[in-house]
């Protein structure tokens, strides 16, 4: 028999602030996380906004540990201070007998941000007009003398979870997954199945993602896939309303400790809810469109509820994905009421991502920490900035107002460019 999997701390970083409780009533009121963009100077941008990190100072939650791990990359460091957090949560800091070889991590990590500027000039210092070429020598030359080692390093996707295992002296088996907005969800149920199976008795997961910088919004407003709203952006990431135009860019990270049950209950250990669902698919259709029917969708949703032995209409809570583009939206309500029939239009569903913007690989797992306090609480965020219903969109998104409902079992979707669907289902712990 599978072994059970259960939640035994949480931690995150994100537009909102760090303090779980804080934030989670934020979230509750209905506040947003979203303002003009400061890291850069967006001024030119068709986009001049984002959810960003306020005031982040990664020595704050590190303390003596800061000094080894002080060169890390912003989204790495914002999943050590999530770690951090979802440790202490978990009562693991001093315990003496947990072996590190079945301590491992698994993230959905995104790349470091890049050092624009200096990338840029050797760039253009390698750039040959006559022949309207790149000079690799001479651009190498200019990289060597103002590119950071560790800098260019620290951009690679795995190094958080690097950093992680040495705060930890986490030595079992160590993964990150790059599945773009999908990324988190897919790690945790991937960690999930790592403890089932026995490989682990805990695992660190969740993920981690800050793609505010040239580079990240140039693509995302070339992809048209972001918000325009410059002058009302408090109000533009708007999932599943009439007049949604795109999202908005966000980062931070989330993090949730996972153990096997029966160690955790000998422990002593608070649990905060049991992983019992997790389904994966690809719609294996185009890079950035979801299948107009979403079949990929529609296969990780009924995967989640077989693996977990629930029905439909066992769900008390849907944590949508909810973009705030006029695909994604459209389509996960399609896939929704594909999934549940009737109970579709009487389950609640919200998209926090109207108050966080989207964390891109780090939103799955920030938007599961949602899910575990809605059961804790009897209470589901809203989706704020809902004023237009959608024909397309024809559910109850709990508009604006947070909404007391008794949870017990919730489902958390993300879906990710390149086809990418994953569906996790989280449960009361009885």
């Amino acid at each position: 028999m599978a072994r059970r999997v259960v939640i035994t701390g949480m931690g995150w970083i994100t537009p909102l602030g760090t303090d779980v409780d804080q934030v989670w009533q934020r979230l509750l009121a209905g506040e947003s996380g979203i303002a003009p963009t400061t890291i850069f100077d967006a001024a030119t941008f068709p986009s001049q906004f984002s959810a960003e990190v306020k005031e982040f100072e990664l020595s704050a939650f590190l303390g003596q540990h800061y000094e080894r791990h002080k060169t890390c990359s912003r989204n790495a460091g914002f999943a050590l201070a999530a770690a951090e957090m979802a440790w202490k949560d978990a009562g693991l800091n001093g315990v003496p007998d947990v072996c590190p070889e079945m301590v491992g991590v698994y993230l959905g990590g995104g790349e470091g941000p890049i050092d624009f500027d200096n990338f840029v000039a050797a760039a253009i210092a390698g750039w040959d007009p006559e022949t309207r070429d790149l000079n690799a020598v001479r651009w190498a030359e200019v990289a060597c003398q103002r590119l950071d080692a560790v800098k260019e390093f620290e951009q690679d996707p795995n190094c958080a979870a690097g950093h992680i295992a040495c705060r930890f002296n986490a030595q079992g088996p160590n993964f990150n997954t790059l599945t773009a907005c999908a990324a988190s969800t897919q790690a945790i149920g991937e960690a999930s199945a790592i403890i089932r199976r026995g490989d682990a008795d805990a695992m660190i997961s969740g993920g981690a993602h800050s793609m505010i910088h040239p580079l990240g919004v140039t693509g995302f407003n070339r992809l048209t896939a972001l918000s325009t709203r410059n002058d009302t952006c408090a109000t533009a990431s708007r999932p599943f309303d009439a007049t949604r135009d795109g999202f908005v860019l966000g980062e931070g990270a989330g993090i949730l400790i996972l153990e096997e049950c029966e160690a955790a209950q000998r422990r002593g250990a608070h649990i905060r809810g049991e992983i019992v669902g997790y389904g994966s698919t690809a719609d294996a259709f185009r890079v950035t469109d979801m299948h107009e029917e979403g079949r990929g969708a529609v296969g990780a949703m009924r995967a989640a509820l077989a693996d977990a032995r629930v029905r439909p209409e066992d769900i008390d809570y849907i944590s949508a994905h909810g973009t705030s583009t006029e695909e994604n939206d459209k389509v996960e309500t399609l896939a929704i009421r594909t999934v549940f029939g009737e109970h579709a239009h009487k389950v609640p569903i919200s998209s926090v991502k109207s108050m966080f913007g989207h964390l891109i690989a780090g939103a799955g797992a920030v938007e599961l920490i949602t899910c575990v306090l809605a059961i804790r609480d009897g209470i589901v965020p809203p989706t704020i900035n809902y004023q237009h219903p959608d024909q397309n969109c024809d559910l109850d998104y709990v508009p604006n107002t947070a909404r007391k409902v008794k949870v017990k079992t919730a489902l958390s979707n993300s879906f990710g460019f390149g086809g990418q669907n994953d569906t996790l289902i989280l449960r009361a712990c009885e």
